[in-house]
Parts: C-alpha cells; sequence; structure tokens
C-alpha cells in the first residue's frame, strides 16, 4: 500500500505570507496540518507515502521529520497536476494507491483502512470516499442511476438545483489502482476556468471506459472539512481539541 499526499499549496487565504508558513504547516491546537494527517496514515510505512510539496517546500522537509518520498509541484496547476508530479515514484509499482491532502487534518485513521479496505475487497480500479451530510458544503455531489451504482461526479457550480438536493458529496479522497491512476493522468484536460487539471476528472474518465469504479460512505461528520480561511482553522481546532 502506498499514499500521495498533496501539500504543494501557498494558502493565500490563510495569510502564508504574513506568517512565513506553507499551508500545510499551519498549526491547529499545537501541531502542524500535515501531521495529523501523517499520524491517521500511521498504519502505512513512511517509505511508502509520497508528499507533493511546492509553496517554501523545504520548510516542509524541515519540519516533518521521517523517512518519506518528495515530489516537487513548482507550478500549482491543479490537483490532477499535483499527482502527475508524484510519477517517477510509481512506475514500477502495481498496487493500491491513497490521494489524499495535507490541509485535512480530520480524517480519522479507521476512515482511511476502511476506504482501503472496501477497494481491495471490490477488485476496483478506484474507491471514491464519499460523504452523506444533511447540511451540505460546496462539494461536487455523487451522481448514481436507477439502481444506486455510481454514475458521475458534478461540481457545485455544475449542479442543477436538484442535483444540488443531493446530499451525498465527493470528498476529493481515493484509493486508485496505481497503473490505471497514472495511465489516465494523461486524459486530463485543463479547460476550465483555472486552467487547472483536477483530480476529480479521473473518476469521470474510468466510469466512461467502463472500469469498476466503487464508493465508501461515511456519514454526517466532521472529518471533510479542510482548511482554507482563518475561519476553518478556527473550527479544524476546536475539533481536534475536542477529540483529546
Amino acid at each position: 500500500m502506498k499514499a500521495i499526499i498533496l501539500g504543494a499549496g501557498k494558502g493565500t487565504r490563510l495569510q502564508s505570507e504574513k506568517f512565513n508558513l506553507p499551508k500545510v504547516l499551519h498549526k491547529a491546537n499545537g501541531k502542524p496540518l500535515l501531521q495529523y494527517v501523517l499520524n491517521s496514515l500511521s498504519f502505512i510505512p513512511e517509505e511508502n507515502i509520497c508528499l507533493v510539496v511546492g509553496y517554501k517546500k523545504e520548510m516542509v522537509k524541515e519540519e516533518i521529520q521521517g523517512n518519506y518520498m518528495y515530489a516537487n509541484q513548482d507550478e500549482q496547476l491543479g490537483t490532477g497536476h499535483a499527482v502527475m508530479m508524484a510519477e517517477p515514484y510509481f512506475t514500477d509499482y502495481n498496487g493500491p494507491v491513497l490521494v489524499s491532502y495535507g490541509d485535512m487534518p480530520l480524517f480519522k485513521k479507521e476512515t482511511y483502512q476502511t476506504l482501503i479496505e472496501r477497494h481491495l475487497e471490490t477488485g476496483s480500479k478506484c474507491t471514491v470516499l464519499t460523504a452523506i451530510d444533511e447540511n451540505p458544503p460546496a462539494y461536487g455531489r455523487i451522481i448514481r442511476d436507477i439502481n444506486g451504482e455510481m454514475v458521475g461526479i458534478v461540481e457545485t457550480k455544475d449542479c442543477t438545483p436538484e442535483q444540488l438536493e443531493i446530499k451525498e458529496l465527493n470528498v476529493g479522497v481515493y484509493v486508485f489502482d496505481s497503473q490505471t491512476l497514472f495511465q489516465n493522468l494523461s486524459s486530463l484536460k485543463n479547460e476550465n476556468a483555472q486552467n487547472e487539471y483536477y483530480l476529480t476528472d479521473i473518476p469521470k474518465i474510468l466510469l466512461e471506459k467502463g472500469e469498476k469504479i466503487s464508493t465508501h460512505s461515511i456519514y454526517n461528520t466532521e472529518e471533510i472539512y479542510g482548511v482554507n480561511t482563518i475561519e476553518d482553522l478556527i473550527f479544524c481546532e476546536k475539533v481536534l481539541k475536542a477529540r483529546e
């Protein structure tokens, strides 16, 4: 089992320049955001975890002690592009790879482990972590057919009013068959407002190709919230303190 953690962002809305910190090193309840993610993934050997770094990457390497792989994303061109930067470490690897985020400190170890177990049990090319939330944040919606099979992901800004009523969300965490993931990254297009390559497009591409995709759902949980703003940081700190 291997993992890729995306952590190259600057964190402009966190005033990172003012604090002279990359996004993933902002602290919540005394620890860097990235450290919480690594702690939850401690069941994966450090040498099997690739950290994608960019803004102030040397600070990340200095702060985060351990035998991790590092990939550089010097231009932040989206989550799909970030995963592309890790590809050299995976050319000879045929197993499952988890993709998660260094600014999402609330996911528990059990959530990651159950997602991976689901992936291995189903023999899927991709397993999508979804969340059922009665008051959904602005995350993409999971679209299912009449048989309950996932047939697509629609980003919030592209949702119809009916789709916005869907309570099942794509939280951006996946387990992929490694070779399938990297073979399909070249199919990503950046024809969007941000001119970025989105990892969320990979499940759509695999569905169109008829590949087997499964999901694992979590319910009404604060785990799905990441840190983009000072308010988010305060929220995550509150949750982490309550867990002590």
